[in-house]
Formats: C-alpha cells, structure tokens, sequence
C-alpha cells in the first residue's frame, strides 16, 4: 500500500516545501488533486448528461413492460449498449475519494512522524484527533459535516444525476454524507478535517463551473424526461395503501396470487373479458348469456373487483371461469395476454397502462362500448385507435371512426353494427315494467350529470325555484358521485324542501322505477337522456351547462356528435341565462309530447342498431371468430 501512498505524500511535501504551513499545504494538495482529476470530472459530467439524456427511453421502456422484471432488464441492457453506457462508472468517484482519503492519512502521519514539519494551523494542531482532546478541536467534525451538507444540498439541486433522484434518495444521501463526515471527523486528525472541508467546497464550485460550460439543459430533453416520470409514478402508485394490510386485504392478495397463476396455467384460452369492477358485468351480460346458451365456448372472465359477482356464477356454470387481478398486476397481465379474443370497455388501449400483448400478435382486441354517446367529444383522442374491432351501438360512432381513420390516416378497425345491449335490456324491462298511474300529475325528473359545473354545481337552486310553481311533481336524483362526494349539501337541500310534498331529494339508488315513470327529464350533458328518451319515448329538457370536452380536437371530425344533435330532436334546452324560460320549456314538451314521442321513436330506430337482437349480434360474431380461427388451425 506504501507504494500507492508514497506519490501522494511526495506532492504533500512539495506543497508544505512551497508554502512552510501543512495546513495551507493540505489546501493546496486538494486543490492540485482537483485539478489533476479535471478531465475525469469531465468525463464523469458527460457520463451523467448520458445517464439523464436517456432516462426518458429507459422511463417509457418501464412503463410500457411494467411488472415484467426480466423483459425490462433485458430492453435496459440494450438501451445501454444503444447509449454506450455503463453503469459501474458511477462508482468511480467513490472509489477516488476513498484513495485520496487514505493517502492525506498516511500523508499526514508521514508529517507528524518528520520532526522538522510544523503540524499547527490557524493555533490547532492538524496532527490532533478531536475524539481524544474534545474542547475546541470538536469543531472540526461539525465543520466537516457542515461543508458535506453545503455539497449535498448543491448536488441535489445541480448535480445532473442527483437533481433527478427522488426526495427521499437525496435526503439518504444527504444523511449518510453528513452523518458519515460527523462520525470520522471525532476519529481522524484534524488535518484529514481540513482536507475534508476543501474537498467539498471545491467539488461544490467544480460542480457550478461543468454545469456553465457543460450545461445539461442543452442534451436533455427535460420535458419528456418529467413526462415519462409522471407516467411511471403513476404506475408504481396503482393499488398502494398507507398502513399495514388488513386481513380482507390480505385475503385478496393471495386469491389474486393464486388466480394468477390459475390463468396462465389454462391452454388455449379462447374467449377473455375484462371487468374493471362489478357494475361492468351488464356491459356483456346479453353476449355471455347468448354465448353460454348457443356455444360451448368457455368464458375467462378477468376482474378487478374481488367481490365481483362473477365468482358466485361461476359456481353454478363450469364454463365461466372467474379471475380476480387487481389493476396493477394486470398490466403485466394484459402483456403476457394469449388468447383469441380479448373483450374490453376500457378505451385508451396502449395509450396508458393496459398494453397489447407482446406473446401473442394475432389476438384480436374486440371494444364493447358502455354508452351511445360520441366518441369524438367524450373520448380522449386516439382512444379506439389500438382496438381490432369495435362493437357499434349506433349510426353516430360509426361515422365517427370512419371519420376519425380519414382524418388521421388510420387503417379501418372492423366495425360490428351490433346495437347497445343495455337499451336493449332498458327497453324489454319498461315494456314489462307496470305502468298504471296512481294520480293524473305530471312528474318532472332532474337527473345531472357528474363533471364540472353540472346542474347541482351551477344552478339547482334556481332550477327549483323556477319549477316549484308549476304544480308538477318534482323528483331530484343526484349522479351517485354527488351524493358521495357533496352529502352534506344535498341533505340540507332535503331537509329544506321536506315539508313539500311536490320536491323529492332521493338520494337512495335501489329502486330505478323513478326514472322510467317520470314524464319528463331534465338533465345537462348526462347520457341518460339517450337511455330516457329511447326507451321511453318521452322528452328532455337540457340545461346547457359547460360542454365536458376530452378531445379538443372533436371539431376536426366532420361528424356532428349525437350528443350535441339529440338536443333539440329527443326536446329542447335552455341556457343558464336564461332559466327563467323552463317552465315554458316544460309545459310545451309536455303539451307535444305525442308529437316528440313518435321523432323520439323515429330518430332512434334510425339511429340505435338492431334493437332488441344486439346481444345475438354480438354473441354471434364472437362465436363465428372463433369457429373461423378453430378452422385456419384444423387446415395448418
């Protein structure tokens, strides 16, 4: 080891020989080891820029294989290579340090042990450890890990790999620095001390000098780097909980193990569903139904929900197969998918976290829609545009893909003119529903939607107001999201109209006959209006609240959306200044109601796809898909 120190303490004597105080020497010696390292530095800054420049790359590469451990290490590595990069050079500083650190020991005993050096500085003793003397000499450990938290405190803010850590890694850093110089400070001499000191505030003024002549800000691409940091902390905080896990949630985490591994275990898995809760099994429910009577195709029914009612149907019909896999593991899920048909209603398919699968190219993801509302105007831009097929409800969203592929340049997804399995289902309940009216009143239902500035938000109040002298029967029914989230206001909404027999705040969901039975809707940019009208042929009132618009780009498609259309065909509306308007709004609608039942009527058999015969649509061409897919496997 001499032999490594021995060059070290050679230039610490040339030092203390130039300037006759070890002190000013030691300074001296930091300073020349800096500047000796400067093209290391330099290199090391470069190999930071490096690192953070493709950051991005490798942040998107985790998202888009997020949970898939081996595939992420394998695509790192290449990223790797693609950059020329290694990640063992960031341990060279570290390494340095520590050869220095033990060559000004040694250096520093060579001095002491040389009867002619004077070891005294500023009236201390370099050659002094502070553990042994204490007094004043204590405050070179303080003073030591005061410039370890002047460096820190830099490098987390201008460092190009440290500012990009997160919070809590720099303050471990910052702890271990700090703490570490407070530590060795009390056991080394007070000469190591000083070189301590210096090293960090010239490493801190090194540090300023590299960022002004090599400024990262012009290699990286800081934008997309926070971009692609946004969309991996919200992966990684899918499904997290402060707190210890209860026991339910424990229950949980060992079904969705277990059913993990159960669907992966299964070959040739034909036919899949996604749920992403339990209300979404009506989205399907016509097509299973009609799939589980007319086939004998096995359906493997994935959910997030663990208390899905998936699991009490499978218990009574061999042929579902129930999985319950919480969002975040379905990511990884989803990648690893082998089957022939995936079946989903969630839009934003490659867009977000729920990816195609890499293992199998040839699945054909099929889209349910969950409303027949526009997919121009309530759907992000590019939400369909990863889907194979797409289950059509009605004329509107038809025209709107087409329309959508024309515009962007898209290739054609298939489009299935299939019908909305849920007015289907709405239709057959209100015909069968009882319909005998216990008073001649008229019922006025208001129904918002839930988004900003809806009816609750803007102007309630003032509906009910208008509406109070009517005489008509007036039932208030929240979106369930209002009641959760703004109870109290609708409670003291209740209390204040509970002497009035002619306003009813309902605030209990179990019964849906409400709807069915009013005469009259009011609602703002809620699709029910479309459920209301079509099933019943019975008119709207719209309040023409803020339109809720996801793509901003909707008017670029050179389609008008149904949403908007509908308006003034299935009733009419009315702007927020101009209120005062609604009760002769309300008493035309109900004076033509025949005449918009029979447009009602009319627009919708020209518009809604195969009434009451979707499910059987849908349910058939699954099954024809697979029987063709069965085929080309037979003849290979």
């Amino acid at each position: 080891m001499q032999i490594i120190f021995r060059p070290f303490i050679v230039i610490m004597e040339w030092c203390y020989f130039l300037c006759k105080n070890y002190g000013i020497a030691i300074i001296l010696f930091t300073l020349i080891s800096k500047i000796i390292l400067l093209p290391l530095s330099i290199w090391l800054q470069y190999n930071s820029i490096k690192m953070v420049k493709m950051q991005p790359e490798l942040n998107y590469m985790k998202t888009k294989f997020f949970g898939d451990r081996e595939r992420i290490a394998d695509e790192e590595a290449a990223i790797y290579k693609k950059y020329k990069y290694n990640p063992f050079i960031s341990i060279i500083p570290t390494i340095i340090q520590l050869v220095l650190l033990m060559a000004v020991i040694e250096a520093i005993k060579a001095g002491m042990m040389d009867g002619s050096i004077d070891m005294m500085f500023m009236g201390f003793s370099l050659a002094v450890v502070p553990s042994e003397v204490k007094g004043l000499y204590l405050l070179s450990p303080v003073i030591a890990a005061l410039s370890a938290l002047l460096m820190c405190i830099c490098q987390n803010k201008s460092n190009v790999i440290q500012a990009e850590q997160s919070s809590i890694s720099q303050m471990i850093m910052l702890a271990i620095s700090v703490g570490l110089s407070l530590y060795l400070g009390f056991f080394v001499s007070v000469g190591v001390a000083v070189y301590w000191v210096f090293s960090n505030l010239f490493s801190t003024a090194q540090l300023y000098i590299l960022n002004f002549f090599i400024n990262p800000k012009k290699y990286v691409d800081y934008e997309r780097l926070e971009d692609s940091k946004k969309q991996l902390d919200e992966l990684n905080s899918l499904g997290k909980k402060k707190g210890p896990k209860t026991a339910e949630e424990k229950a949980y985490a060992k079904k969705e193990k277990e059913d993990y591994k159960k669907f992966f275990s299964v070959v040739n898995k034909h036919l899949v569903f996604y749920s992403e809760s339990n209300g979404f099994y009506k989205y399907y429910a016509g097509m299973i139904e009609y799939l589980l009577e007319k086939t004998n195709i096995t359906i493997h029914y994935i959910t997030s929900d663990p208390n899905d009612n998936i699991f009490e149907m499978e218990k009574t019909n061999p042929r579902i197969r129930g999985y319950y896999i919480a969002e975040k593991k379905l990511i990884t899920l989803m990648m690893k998918m082998d089957a022939d048909i995936v079946v989903m209603t969630v839009p934003d398919l490659e867009n977000f976290h729920i990816k195609r699968s890499y293992v199998r190219k040839d699945i054909e993801y099929l889209y349910v829609q969950h409303g027949m509302g526009s997919v121009s105007l309530t759907y992000r831009k590019g939400a369909l545009d990863h889907y194979d097929t797409i289950l059509s409800p009605n004329k509107k969203q038809t025209e709107e893909i087409r329309a959508q592929e024309a515009l962007y340049k898209l290739p054609e997804k298939k489009i299935i003119e299939c019908g909305y399995f849920i007015l289907d289902d709405m239709i057959k309940a209100y015909e069968e529903m009882d319909k005998t009216r216990t008073s001649e009143e008229k019922t006025v239902l208001i129904a918002p939607s839930w988004q900003d500035k809806n009816i609750v938000d803007s102007c309630l109040d003032e509906l009910l107001t208008q509406l109070e002298p009517t005489g008509y029967k007036i039932i208030v029914r929240p979106h369930p999201q209002h009641v959760r989230h703004k109870k109290e206001q609708l409670m003291q909404l209740k209390e204040r109209f509970a002497s009035n027999d002619k306003i009813e705040i309902q605030l209990d969901f179990s019964a849906t006959d409400t709807v069915w039975k009013a005469d009259l809707l009011i609602t703002d940019w809620s699709d029910i209006s479309m459920e209301y009208s079509f099933c019943t042929n019975k008119p709207v009132l719209f309040i023409n609240t803020p339109m809720k618009i996801m793509n901003p780009e909707y008017d670029r498609i050179d389609v008008l959306p149904i949403n908007i259309e509908i308006r003034e065909i299935v009733g009419t509306s009315v702007d927020l200044d101009k209120l005062d308007q609604v009760r002769e709004k309300v008493d035309y609608l109900f004076e033509h109601a025949d005449e918009y039942a029979a447009r009602i009527a009319d627009y919708r058999d020209n518009q809604v796809y195969n009434i009451g015969h979707s499910a059987e649509i849908g349910g058939r061409y699954v099954a024809m898909q697979l029987m063709e897919r069965a085929k080309k496997k037979k003849d290979k």
